[in-house]
């Protein structure tokens, strides 16, 4: 298939599954350079509640879809023991390549300092009680590191669940999970009830998103009401920093990658999931392009039992383009409101947002819903930076296509890394363009 065709299938299904999110934003930015010359108490209060209501929405799932998410992929590998080897090496690739995106995300976002630009269109007042939030979180926190281990242990589990402390919930998850992956196939009820939980919570996720362009419409009205159309001047500082990390985890990280732990050619496996990485592009949705991720690496060379076994668990567990693009935007946030991120706090951040990226669902604007979950690691939460969120979801769509994008290409080479390991890849098959079967008919 040639390339402009995959180009206008992914614009094609892109569009037809998000284009109420696109009315969404331009109306949004229709509305808020009208209202930004014709202020209307009334309808500015109308759109900061939806704007609000939205945030409250997407961090009324966090907790149960991090709980579910944990448990479900422990316990998925645990109980595959005829693929224990692959799964140790799956989760140690994945470790690798989305440590190097969040020290690449944060490493960009410190250097050119995306934030700075926005810190104009926050008020003062705001940006005090911001700094006065995270001081406070800095200063629970500076004592000896012992105590900020033992604050990662929960007392009380269910304590923790109710107070929204995420890291020992996360904590507490992981460590229940592996119990649960070594009883053996007693854990069953308990797996197939989280199994039903992370169902149930996906569909809840997705019901949010189909408010995401009154959301978004929102966000972005008030937004630009309030600081007019330069606003976009700040946000493409971001948007360009998130496009250069990217650029990098394509074009620099992965390919050494593959060249230190394989011997898979790049450019080949590049040609060989184009249509995936097209789609991805296209639908900002990696559960919606697995199936065709699946395809792609199957017919052009890597093992049915090596993608059968990766890629899934990588929709799920692998998200290294949503890890950089979390903590780009939490250091973008601190540099808007001002708040200086100690070398602890920033560690902290990139932990969490590792852990927070992998729990986030394949769908379009996932990577936001669960940076709540970083922000909480700096006494923060998304309701109280709702300006700044507004920054992040005028060009949500945008940056979930480039972060999508990444998150498939890397599902798909470390499983070609892994089927090289295992001598599970075809390479008469990959090297061959012309030898390809249609993915997309």
């Amino acid at each position: 298939m040639k390339l402009y065709m995959q180009v206008l299938i992914a614009l094609g299904l892109g569009l037809k599954r998000n284009w109420h999110i696109f009315v969404g934003l331009i109306l949004g930015i229709i509305s808020g350079v009208w209202l930004h010359t014709h202020q209307n108490p009334m309808i500015m209060a109308t759109l900061d509640f939806i704007g609000q209501l939205f945030i409250r929405l997407i961090q009324m799932v966090v907790i149960p879809l991090v709980i579910s998410a944990i448990v479900i992929g422990i316990t998925s590998i645990g109980d595959s023991k005829q693929l224990g080897k692959l799964g140790t090496k799956m989760i140690f690739y994945y470790a690798i390549i989305t440590l190097v995106a969040v020290v690449v995300g944060a490493g960009l976002a410190l250097l050119i300092k995306p934030g700075l630009g926005a810190a104009t269109y926050i008020t003062s007042d705001i940006a005090t009680d911001i700094q006065s939030h995270v001081a406070a979180t800095i200063e629970a926190q500076r004592g000896n590191l012992l105590n900020i281990i033992l604050g990662f242990v929960p007392k009380n589990p269910l304590s923790s669940i109710a107070a929204g402390e995420m890291v020992p919930i996360i904590v507490f998850a992981v460590f229940f999970s592996v119990a649960l992956a070594k009883v053996g196939e007693i854990n069953r009820p308990f797996v197939s009830f989280f199994e039903s939980i992370f169902a149930a919570t996906m569909k809840i996720t997705d019901w949010i998103m189909c408010f995401a362009a009154p959301g978004v419409f929102a966000l972005t009205a008030v937004a630009v009401s309030h600081f007019g159309i330069d606003i976009f001047m700040a946000i493409s500082k971001y948007l360009g920093v998130l496009a250069l990390g990217f650029g990098i985890q394509m074009f620099i990280v992965y390919p050494i990658f593959l060249k230190i732990f394989s011997k898979v050619p790049v450019l080949m496996l590049y040609a060989a999931i184009a249509e995936a990485m097209m789609v991805a592009f296209g639908t900002a949705s990696s559960s919606a392009t697995l199936p065709l991720t699946i395809a792609c690496c199957e017919k052009r060379g890597i093992s049915h039992k090596v993608t059968s076994f990766v890629i899934p668990l990588g929709a799920t567990l692998n998200m290294d383009g949503t890890a950089l693009l979390q903590v780009v935007a939490v250091i973008f946030l601190a540099q808007a409101y001002g708040v200086v991120l100690t070398p602890l706090i920033i560690v902290q951040v990139a932990l969490l947002a590792i852990i927070a990226s992998s729990t986030s669902a394949g769908i379009p604007g996932a990577g936001l819903i669960t940076i709540a979950l970083v922000l909480n690691g700096i006494g923060l939460s998304p309701e109280q930076l709702v300006a700044g969120f507004a920054f992040l979801f005028t060009i949500e769509r945008i940056t979930d296509m480039m972060r999508t994008l990444v998150n498939v290409t890397s599902d798909a080479v470390v499983a070609a890394a892994i089927a090289d390991n295992e001598n599970e890849i075809n390479y008469d098959l990959l090297n061959n363009p012309e030898e390809y079967n249609e993915v997309i008919d």
